[in-house]
C-alpha cells in the first residue's frame, strides 16, 4: 500500500509537471465556440416575498451583513451591515472562539437617499490587527436581534501560498443568479473576484432602485458575510437617473460598498489595490477617467512599480468591461481602455485579466495589440508575455445571455459559451494555478472549460531553470517520502 502510495503521488506531480511544460508552449490550437444551448429560466427578479429577501427577526436586526479586505496585507476586514430603525448597534464583537468575543470594534454610521427613498443606517466597521490563517466569529447586534457570522483571515502574504480565488460578475438577483451563487458557495473558494454589477436596481425606477439595493443586499448576504468580497464598479453601478433628479454617479454603490483604496494610495473607492496570499489583485474602473494624466492613470503606473512579484507572483487585474470581446453585445466597447492600459498589462507581465459586462463566458490566448506597422494599423498577435483576457459577465442577471458571437470566432479567442456560471482560480504555488469555469447547465454545476495558468514571472526565460530546478526538486521529496 504504501508503495502503491509513493507512485501515486509521483504520478500526480509529474502530471502537474507535464502541464507547467505544455503551458510553455505556443498557443496553435483552434479556438472553441461551444454548441451548447441553454435552456434558460426566466430572466426576471425573484419576488420580494422569495425567502433570500427575508428581513431577519428581531426589532432593527442586521441586515446585509457583508465584508472585504480592509487594508493592503490582508491583515483587516471592513464588515458592513444595515440596521432599519435605529443606528444602533454601531459596533462588532469578534474573537477567535465560537460565542467568545474579546474584542470590540466602533464602526462608522451613515445613511442617503435616492429620489424619495431613504436608505437605512448603513455601517462600516474595519477590524484591523488580525492574525493570518485565523478563523474568527463575530457578532452584531444584542439581544433576540443579534446576528453571528465568521469568516477566515488569508494566509501570510507569501510566493507560494496557496489560494482560491472565485470569480463572479453581473449577477444580479434573478434565479439564474441563485443558481451562479449556490454553485460558487459549494466551490471551495475562499475570496470572490466580483468583476462589476451588483444589484441591477438602476433598471428600476423611483424607491424601487433603493429597495433593490436592499433585497440584493440580503440576498448575497449568504456568501459575503463569511468571505471578502473583493468589489469593483460596472455600468449598472452609476445611477445616472436626471429624470429622478440623481446625477450623482455610484450614489448607492459608494454609500453601501466601501473598499480599501485609501491602503493603496488611490484617490478614489472606484480603483485601488490589495495583496491576498500570493496575489497581488489590482482593481480598475472603466467609468471614471483613465487617460494619460487623469488621477487613474497616475495611480496604477505607481501602483505597478510597487507589486513585488518575489513577494506576490501572481499579478491579476480586474476591471468591468473586456478589452477582448467576439460578442455581439459590447463589441469593441473596451478598446479605448485598452489603448491606454494594455502595454503596461505586457510591460508587467500581468497573469490575466478578468472582466464582466457581456453577459456570457469567453477566455483569449496570450495575445496583444500594442505593435503597430508602418500605415499605424495594429493587428492581435499571440504574445508570451500578455496576459489571458477572461469575460465572466454571466452570474444571471435579468438582462439575459448574449447569445450572438461574432463569426468566425478570431483567432485571438480559445473559447467562448453563451451560459451562466462562474469561475474559480486556484493558486498552487508561485508557478501554477488551477483555472475552472462552471456552467450552471439547468441548475447543475458543470465543469466546461479548465486549464493550468502558468506564472508569468516566475515562468519567464530567464527564469526556467529555477522553475525545473523546483519541479525536480518536489518529484525527488516525493520519491523520498
Amino acid at each position: 500500500m504504501l508503495g502503491n502510495s509513493k507512485m501515486q503521488c509521483l504520478f500526480l506531480q509529474l502530471v502537474f509537471a507535464l502541464c507547467i511544460v505544455i503551458s510553455f508552449l505556443s498557443f496553435g490550437n483552434a479556438g472553441i465556440t461551444s454548441t451548447f444551448i441553454r435552456s434558460e429560466w426566466p430572466s426576471t427578479d425573484m419576488p420580494l416575498d422569495n425567502e433570500v429577501f427575508a428581513i431577519p427577526k428581531g426589532y432593527n436586526a442586521p441586515q446585509q451583513v457583508h465584508i472585504t479586505q480592509g487594508d493592503y496585507e490582508g491583515k483587516a476586514v471592513i464588515i458592513s451591515w444595515v440596521t432599519p430603525d435605529e443606528p444602533e448597534p454601531n459596533s462588532v464583537q469578534y474573537g477567535t472562539s465560537d460565542k467568545s468575543y474579546e474584542f470590540t470594534a466602533e464602526g462608522t454610521v451613515t445613511n442617503y437617499t435616492f429620489y424619495k427613498y431613504k436608505s437605512g443606517y448603513i455601517h462600516h466597521c474595519l477590524v484591523g490587527d488580525l492574525k493570518y490563517d485565523t478563523k474568527y466569529y463575530y457578532k452584531i447586534g444584542s439581544g433576540d436581534s443579534a446576528r453571528e457570522f465568521w469568516f477566515q483571515t488569508p494566509p501570510k502574504v507569501d510566493p507560494d501560498a496557496s489560494y482560491k480565488f472565485g470569480i463572479i460578475g453581473d449577477l444580479g438577483q434573478t434565479f439564474n443568479s441563485l443558481s451562479t451563487l449556490q454553485h460558487y458557495m459549494k466551490s471551495g473558494g475562499q475570496t470572490v473576484l466580483f468583476v462589476g454589477d451588483l444589484s441591477y436596481a438602476d433598471r428600476y425606477q423611483f424607491n424601487d432602485v433603493g429597495l433593490r439595493w436592499d433585497t440584493w443586499g440580503r440576498f448575497a448576504e449568504q456568501s459575503v458575510a463569511y468571505q471578502p468580497w473583493i468589489w469593483s464598479a460596472g455600468n449598472h453601478e452609476i445611477e445616472y437617473m436626471p429624470y429622478m433628479d440623481e446625477v450623482e454617479p455610484f450614489k448607492s454603490y459608494i454609500q453601501r460598498y466601501p473598499t480599501p483604496y485609501l491602503a493603496s494610495n488611490s484617490s478614489s473607492p472606484l480603483w485601488y489595490a490589495i495583496r491576498r496570499a500570493s496575489a497581488h489583485i489590482i482593481v480598475l474602473s472603466a467609468y471614471s477617467p483613465f487617460v494619460k494624466y487623469t488621477p487613474q492613470w497616475h495611480w496604477l503606473r505607481e501602483e505597478l512599480e510597487r507589486v513585488d512579484r518575489e513577494k506576490t507572483p501572481w499579478l491579476i487585474v480586474l476591471m468591468h468591461v473586456p478589452c477582448y470581446n467576439s460578442n455581439e453585445a459590447h463589441f469593441q466597447e473596451g478598446e479605448s481602455i485598452q489603448s491606454v492600459f494594455e502595454s503596461w498589462f505586457v510591460t508587467y507581465r500581468v497573469d490575466v485579466v478578468f472582466a464582466g459586462h457581456v453577459h456570457a463566458y469567453e477566455r483569449s490566448y496570450r495575445i496583444s495589440s500594442i505593435n503597430y506597422n508602418a500605415s499605424g494599423y495594429h493587428d492581435t498577435v499571440p504574445d508570451k508575455s500578455a496576459p489571458i483576457y477572461i469575460t465572466v459577465g454571466d452570474g444571471g442577471n435579468q438582462e439575459g445571455l448574449a447569445g450572438r458571437f461574432r463569426d468566425p470566432q478570431p483567432e485571438y479567442s480559445a473559447f467562448r459559451e453563451a451560459s451562466y456560471g462562474h469561475s474559480t482560480l486556484e493558486i498552487r504555488n508561485r508557478t501554477h494555478a488551477l483555472y475552472h469555469w462552471n456552467r450552471n447547465d439547468d441548475g447543475k454545476k458543470v465543469a466546461t472549460d479548465a486549464f493550468v495558468l502558468r506564472n508569468q514571472y516566475w515562468a519567464h526565460n530567464h527564469r526556467r531553470r529555477k522553475l525545473k530546478k523546483h519541479i525536480q526538486m518536489v518529484i525527488r521529496e516525493n520519491m523520498t517520502a
